[in-house]
């Protein structure tokens, strides 16, 4: 009895090598093994046992033209500050293992920072200290773990895969097959003892065998390998019962033409491969439509300001922007586009992009990365790539704000691997009841049970019923980054609002001012400093000071979260911000805003926060809720909150951003699922540490990739609606199983009493998924209409 490798799994033929107690094939396997228990990763084998890939110690592979700067420029993502972002796409990626062996590279190698694989595009994206590892170091590094990465001009072009074309020419050989298989048939299904078909009736069954060979070995390959993988890994998947279907109909096809006994089913074989890459082709589509739909234009509702060579400034859609454009971009705002700095003192926080929060000085005429954030006064920049181009369009999917799988997608995978379980035994329960009664029939009926229960339609339910929710939602402006986010939103049962700029207006207060006389000369400087903030305080403050709006230069701009800021202008040094900030005292628990400039106190403007409209209708919905009030600012709107919200579970104020993420923690901690509510910006932290952070966005300009959904802030009122539409789309997901498996009940009966052929299977195979699609997109449609009444 052969011996087989414990870390690949393959026999065990040249070399035996002996080490801790287990066999391996080669030297690479045993680095491997000692490689992974060295850094605690043995975890590896025990999700699918030798399941890792022999690395060849024949691959010479030299990936030193890497190095080379225009290769470099054409390879990599992202290079700035020493961190770079490179995609590499690994068709060995096979299972579960890989992926979790892949994504814990940082563990092996601490030059890496973090690494994340699209299993279905078989690609990982790789960040790494580019000062410290070569990127060809890292192409090698890979190498030797069996996972070479192929780089080419395809792989470096980076284009969208919106179909892949092998799937398309499999698809039109078997259609061009099965077509012609059809008509060359006829006489067997003629029949009668006409001479000329008797003469010719092998010509036709050996053409006949001609056209479906390319159709079994090569449009139904990706189905083999599928099948190959899983059984490889110990995993019976959904592919398996379809190629012994394949195999079992050719093989016999085959034996009746040799022994003259009949013409096989070679028609019926081309059909059925035909009609089943006909769904592969559909289904594939879907999955690609749900992804690429999914780019800036649905999720980001951001507006940029744009300005012209006199300094006018005009807010316009993001999409646009062109090439040769000057836009503005304030403190703590996302550089939208890749761009080059034309004036002002940049700050760059690539941490949304690499992980690592480091501020990256730049100078004018540098490039500046989309996807940065600046930290300091108002930026001048001119746009070098369009908006579908710059790297915004990959950062909501990366990896520093991807969140833990959840249940339904382990409810889908339980459900296919024991229901091919079940499918196999019902087969072979059926093959060894037909064999006694008609040998013949046999082979049809096990071929129509093993065609007709496909669960294409079972893998299909969960993505496009999540992706049709995600197109209404964001039609009614409310943009989900994913679908899980759906999934979990629908498990919520605790809500935390922040105060300022969430249940209140940002840009409607009610506003006076206590203090001396402010020059004109400085109401134009304070102005001009408040443009650079995002806090909902300062942009009401910048609404209602009446001075000329001059576009003027920041210095030394500094700001400190959640209290306020500085910066000199034209000379003169401001600080503007909370009484502490400024070292004053507040009195009667007032929300103000403080303003001294050097040392002298000025003043300050008293806010009295307007509400929005329909609040207190929105927290009756919200009774099944515990519902969470925090805010930066005093306790001296408390009664009005209370009587607002008569549940209210909890209200915190004077909260530091610290104190909210602390605050999510405790929550958590009494095993509630939390949804954080806030403007995005002193409330970053507290959103990605919850179950759904939702983003509250104003001001368009602002962007958070931290958070799970972005909100337009006049839907506020509407929050109960987007809650129960999401436990709609569970409720959905859970119907369409319950169709798929009803089909395939129905089916495998009257399969199993041999009353449907392998061709009639086939084509009624796709028919289901386009009944759940049907179902799911009928559904949704008429549950949003429950909720919103108009769809643009």
């Amino acid at each position: 009895m052969s011996e087989n490798c414990f870390h690949c799994g393959q026999p065990i033929e040249n070399e035996r090598i002996e080490f801790d107690e287990k066999v391996f094939c080669c030297n690479g396997c045993q680095s491997v093994y000692e490689i992974l228990n060295l850094h605690n990763l043995g975890n590896f084998y025990e999700f699918n046992k030798s399941s890792g890939i022999r690395p060849n110690s024949d691959d010479t592979t030299q990936f030193d033209y890497l190095d080379a700067e225009d290769v470099f420029n054409k390879v990599v993502d992202f290079h700035e500050g020493g961190t770079t972002l490179v995609t590499f796409k690994i068709p060995v990626i096979h299972c579960s293992s890989c992926i979790w062996l892949l994504e814990s590279l940082n563990t092996i190698n601490p030059k890496i920072k973090y690494s994340q694989v699209n299993f279905t595009r078989k690609t990982v994206q790789i960040a790494y200290k580019s000062d410290e590892l070569k990127l060809s170091e890292l192409a090698k590094f890979l190498t030797n773990f069996g996972y070479k990465p192929v780089i080419n001009l395809e792989t470096a072009d980076k284009k969208k895969e919106t179909l892949d074309k092998s799937l398309l020419i499999k698809l039109a050989i078997a259609g061009f097959a099965f077509g012609n298989s059809m008509f060359l048939s006829f006489p067997e299904y003629v029949g009668g003892n006409d001479v000329w078909m008797e003469n010719y009736k092998h010509l036709f069954r050996i053409t006949l065998l001609i056209l479906a060979t390319p159709v079994v070995f090569y449009s139904a390959l990706d189905y083999y390998k599928s099948a190959w993988y899983g059984l490889k890994n110990k995993i019976i998947n959904i592919d398996v019962p379809i190629v012994i279907g394949i195999i079992m109909l050719y093989g016999r096809s085959i034996y009746e033409i040799a022994t003259d006994y009949g013409g096989g089913y070679f028609d019926t074989l081309c059909g059925l491969l035909f009609f089943m890459l006909l769904g592969k082709t559909f289904q594939k589509r879907t999955y690609n439509s749900l992804s690429y739909d999914r780019d800036y234009k649905s999720f980001y509702p951001i507006a940029v300001t744009k300005i012209d060579f006199n300094g006018k400034q005009d807010n316009i859609l993001l999409s646009d922007l062109k090439v040769g454009d000057r836009i503005m971009v304030r403190n703590q705002e996302i550089i939208p586009v890749d761009s080059i700095l034309i004036k002002g003192e940049a700050n760059i926080d690539n941490s949304f992009i690499t992980g690592e929060a480091a501020l990256v000085p730049k100078k004018a005429g540098d490039k500046i990365f989309a996807g940065g954030k600046q930290s300091g006064p108002i930026l001048e920049l001119e746009v070098i790539k369009n908006v579908d181009q710059s790297y915004l369009t990959q950062l909501w999917n990366k990896e520093a704000f991807k969140k833990t799988e959840t249940g339904l997608d382990t409810i889908t995978n339980k459900i296919s691997k024991y229901f091919t379980i079940v499918i196999l035994t019902i087969t072979a329960i059926a093959a060894i009841y037909w064999s006694q009664e008609n040998f013949e029939k046999m082979f049809q009926v096990v071929a129509a049970i093993l065609i007709i229960a496909c669960p294409c339609a079972l893998a299909l339910s969960a993505p496009f019923t999540f992706g049709h929710i995600m197109r209404i939602l964001g039609r009614n402006k409310f943009y989900v980054k994913d679908t899980l986010t759906i999934e979990r939103l629908s498990k919520i049962d605790s809500l935390v609002f922040d105060k300022t700029g969430t249940i209140t207006e940002s840009k409607k207060s009610n506003i006076n001012y206590l203090g001396q006389n402010i020059s004109e000369f400085d109401l134009k400087n304070i102005k001009s400093l408040l443009k650079n903030s995002n806090h909902p305080l300062s942009k009401s403050l910048y609404d209602y000071i009446d001075a000329e709006d001059e576009y003027l230069p920041i210095e030394n701009f500094v700001e400190i979260s959640g209290k306020g800021y500085s910066a000199s202008v034209r000379g003169k040094l401001y600080k503007i911000g909370s009484a502490s900030f400024t070292g004053q005292k507040s009195e009667n628990l007032e929300t103000a805003v403080f303003v001294q400039v050097g040392d002298e106190f000025l003043g300050k403007y008293i806010f009295k926060n307007e509400y929005r409209k329909d609040l207190i209708t929105l927290f009756k919905h919200l009774k099944s809720y515990q519902v969470n009030i925090l805010s930066g600012d005093n306790a001296s709107e408390e009664q009005q909150l209370k009587t607002m919200i008569p549940n209210v579970s909890q209200m915190r104020f004077n909260q530091s951003p610290e104190d909210k993420l602390e605050f999510i923690q405790e929550l958590q901690n009494q095993n509630h699922k939390v949804a954080m509510l806030g403007d995005g910006l002193n409330d970053a932290g507290a959103l990605k540490q919850s179950d759904v952070g939702i983003a509250i966005a104003d001001d368009t300009n602002a962007f958070t990739p931290s958070s799970d959904v972005i909100m337009d802030g006049s839907k506020i009122p509407e929050l109960d609606k987007y809650l129960k539409f999401s436990k709609d789309a569970i409720s959905i997901v859970k119907l369409t199983f319950a169709i798929s498996l009803f089909y395939n009940v129905i089916g495998v009966t009257f399969a199993v009493m041999g009353k449907v052929s392998p061709l009639f299977a086939a084509i009624i195979m796709p028919i289901s998924s386009i009944s759940v699609v049907a179902f799911t997109t009928l559904s949704t449609w008429y549950r949003s209409t429950k909720y919103f009444k108009l769809l643009k």
